[in-house]
């Protein structure tokens, strides 16, 4: 008993010391920029304590290119795509999960297949499509390949799936009509269902670079992927604190958000996990 106690406890030791370990290793990258940003750039790679602490590094990546315009079409183009999928992903979520029709089964089973395929495999055939409708270079090319989300439509039916009947049965009986139901109960009861999906979503969209790059190519379409790439490849070489300066004006809004919402994004994935 004492032999199996030990090697228990060792096992434990040994696998928090791992995920301590893949931590940093995630998390070098980070300090790093943090560093870089924080230091003038004599001292971006000398990591001595004593170095001193600096804030004009943001200042002067935020003025040396148009990061306000790339942050308003960012925001823009997340807005929309995200708004977009999720009112889509509701009505086909209820749709699988409470109507009987045929080849239901077969039919969501062919929509999951879509998470199997990357993006970037469509990339010449969305082009096309987005040239001849006329919308090239705009903001909403940038999200309408997206909007039918796999994922979100079958988090959302998972979730409707485990709502009960006699809720839906009793706002019937109130008079309710079928989207008021689907408003007044479904949607209510999978907030966190949502906002996991929704964090999920933003982070892929803010982070999403190559269609960005193919769809727009002036400051009023540009986002912060394309346009941080472009900042960061300069004639005259790499300023790396300003680089990472302006990384970390990028990526904050996004470190922010899961850190807010990191309770209701790991739970809902959870119970979506268990059902």
């Amino acid at each position: 008993m004492s032999d199996d106690g030990g090697s228990g406890r060792l096992s434990r030791v040994a696998g928090t010391a791992a995920m301590w370990l893949f931590g940093l290793l995630w998390a070098l990258p980070l300090l790093y920029a943090i560093w870089a940003a924080i230091h003038p750039p004599l001292y971006a790679t000398e990591f001595e304590l004593r170095s001193p602490l600096t804030l004009a590094n943001f200042a002067q990546a935020w003025d040396a290119a148009p990061f306000a315009r790339y942050f308003l079409n960012t925001v823009l183009l997340v807005t929309f795509t995200v708004v977009g999928q999720c009112v889509l992903a509701t009505l086909a979520a209820f749709a699988f999960a409470r109507f009987s029709f045929r080849g239901r089964d077969l039919l969501f089973s062919a929509l999951l297949l879509q998470l199997m395929v990357s993006p970037s495999i469509l990339l010449v055939w969305n082009y096309r499509e987005i040239s001849w409708l006329g919308l090239a270079n705009t903001i909403p090319a940038m999200g309408i390949p997206y909007l039918g989300s796999a994922l979100g439509i079958f988090l959302l039916r998972q979730n409707f799936r485990t709502i009960p009947s006699e809720l839906d049965d009793a706002a019937r009986l109130e008079g309710c009509s079928l989207l008021g139901r689907l408003w007044k109960v479904y949607v209510p009861l999978s907030r966190s269902t949502y906002v996991a999906f929704a964090l999920t979503s933003i982070a892929y969209h803010w982070n999403d670079f190559l269609w960005p790059l193919v769809i727009s190519d002036s400051v009023t379409t540009r986002p912060l992927t394309v346009g941080l790439e472009i900042f960061a490849t300069p004639d005259q070489g790499v300023q790396w604190s300003l680089v990472t300066a302006a990384t970390l004006l990028s990526s904050t809004p996004l470190l922010v958000a899961f850190l807010v919402f990191q309770r209701q994004f790991v739970q809902s994935f959870l119970r979506i996990g268990i059902r």
